[in-house]
């Protein structure tokens, strides 16, 4: 999983400006063990609690910018 992720990071890191990419790892929301990749200026930021509501048109958008450079 962590090399997978590592690609994503990457790729995520050239979309959104920020100085590193936080991972988490959780299975708590839901059954299985997953990865946040989180983009990320102070360790702050990996508060959920702090998250940025997106619509899903925004979210797909950013998607598909992300997966132009993988």
């Amino acid at each position: 999983m962590m090399l997978f992720a590592k690609k994503i990071a990457v790729a995520l890191q050239k979309e959104i400006e920020c100085k590193r990419i936080g991972v988490m790892v959780a299975g708590l929301e839901v059954p299985h063990a997953h990865i946040h990749l989180i983009p990320i200026n102070d360790v702050h930021d990996l508060n959920f609690a702090r998250a940025k509501p997106a619509s899903q048109e925004e979210l797909a958008a950013i998607a598909g910018r992300i997966r132009a450079h993988l």
